[in-house]
């Protein structure tokens, strides 16, 4: 038998001559997951032998990733702020970056959330999960997205307080008298013309209808900004990651609409991440 050690650097060596990004770090997070412990205790393993059997199923997992198969394929999960979630070829993986919107989010008191475009959940949940107290409704154009949100909420415990529905943006809310103190949203911001330089991992395995709006990448901030009016509440927050160089056409969307307090905020590498802005109090308020 060879050990993990042995595997571990023909794995690494393997990804790096196939341009994989992070290499050493994917093969570990694979051969973790073969091994079934965790990451970060990986190294105790080393220098232990691998069952043939495992070291075969670790060896077709790296040629996978080698074809740019993205890790979170490979092992069906991502860790999204502390926690784990489902991730499938059916909804966008979760990213570090979205973690921004997150923050943003949780530095004011929030007692209800609806998050628009809700993919595998991990917005609304991980808010929901943050806030004990609060109720929200996430939405999702994708049945197949949408059940992979079903699972992630019932695996966090979540199913008192978090409510899933099929539906584009609000059309699920249509005739329903209710107002969020927050309203996130992730959507599709890819433009048309940007897809073709996108990464492997994200171009050709990821959902295409949760990348790009098929137009000027800013679509569906059009639609989230003119339909948020009956459904943030006085004094609530719309908030929406988008891409780097969005920052200023999505802030005048929101000026146009009339929400106030209009703000970027920028992820940890310095770049636009996510627009925030307020609806109006109510006069007299």
């Amino acid at each position: 038998m060879t050990r993990a050690a042995e595997l571990l650097a023909r794995a690494t060596a393997e990804l790096i001559a196939a341009d994989v990004p992070d290499a050493g770090r994917d093969a570990r997070r694979l051969l973790a997951h073969v091994l079934k412990v965790p990451p970060g205790r990986l190294t105790l393993f080393l220098p232990e032998p691998v069952a043939p059997e495992l070291t075969v199923i670790f060896n077709a997992l790296i040629a996978r990733r080698a074809d740019r198969v993205p890790v979170s394929h490979l092992t069906g999960r991502r860790l999204f702020y502390g926690r784990e979630f489902l991730v499938t070829p059916e909804v966008l993986d979760p990213r570090p970056e979205t973690e921004t919107l997150i923050e943003a989010a949780l530095a004011e008191p929030f007692g209800s959330v609806l998050d628009l475009g809700t993919g595998s959940g991990c917005i609304l949940l991980t808010l929901l999960a943050e806030r004990t107290q609060a109720i929200g409704v996430g939405i999702e154009l994708s049945e197949a997205a949408l059940n992979v949100a079903f699972w992630n909420r019932n695996a966090l415990k979540l199913e008192p307080r978090a409510a899933l529905e099929q539906g584009s943006w609000y059309e699920p809310l249509s005739g329903v008298d209710e107002r969020f103190d927050l309203i996130v949203s992730n959507p599709p911001y890819i433009a048309l013309n940007e897809i073709h330089g996108l990464a492997p991992e994200v171009r050709d395995y990821e959902p295409r209808i949760a990348l790009t709006d098929e137009g000027d990448g800013l679509s569906c901030y059009r639609a989230i900004i003119a339909g948020h009016g009956p459904f943030l509440a006085p004094g609530g927050r719309l908030m929406v990651e988008i891409g780097p160089t969005q920052g200023a056409a999505v802030s005048a969307l929101m000026r146009q609409a009339g929400l106030d307090g209009v703000r970027v905020i920028s992820d940890l590498d310095g770049r636009d991440r996510v627009v925030s802005a307020t609806a109006p109090a109510k006069s007299g308020l």
